[in-house]
């Protein structure tokens, strides 16, 4: 376990109080909620300025009945096959279907992807959610 250090941050009262409305019942204590921050601001870090391979999640909610969408998803997905690691398809309703995408790869390749895969006809809301793959939190 890596070592503690307490600092001290000045906040305006208004924006403290937002803050801590904002975390209630997610974060036990402000630390930790601004120490999630940090991490995510290291991540979005890594991901501009990554020359490695970066991780993350594809989410996508989309009409099955749109006419070719199944085959160009694929199509998509074959043409950047190297990124795609796993996928979760689930049918919500007779005309609605979820699927979640692990990708993992350059920055730029994963980013083309996602936003080919969002902008296709039939998609009614889509999702790249970046995460770390943790070399930076070692």
């Amino acid at each position: 376990m890596s070592k503690v250090i307490r600092t001290g941050v000045s906040i305006e009262e208004k924006l403290l109080k937002k803050f801590d409305k904002l975390i209630e019942g997610t974060y036990s204590n402000r630390s930790e909620a601004i120490r999630d921050l940090i991490r995510n601001k290291i991540v979005e870090e890594e991901w501009l300025h990554s020359e490695g391979k970066v991780i993350g999640t594809l989410t996508l909610l989309y009409n099955h009945h749109q006419r070719g969408l199944n085959k160009k998803m694929l199509d998509i997905q074959h043409n950047y096959h190297h990124i795609f690691k796993s996928n979760l398809h689930l049918h919500l309703s007779h005309d609605f279907c979820l699927e979640v995408m692990i990708i993992e790869g350059e920055p730029l390749k994963v980013q083309q992807a996602a936003e080919s895969l969002i902008g296709l006809k039939g998609v009614k809301h889509g999702k790249l959610t970046i995460s770390s793959r943790g070399e930076s939190f070692k």
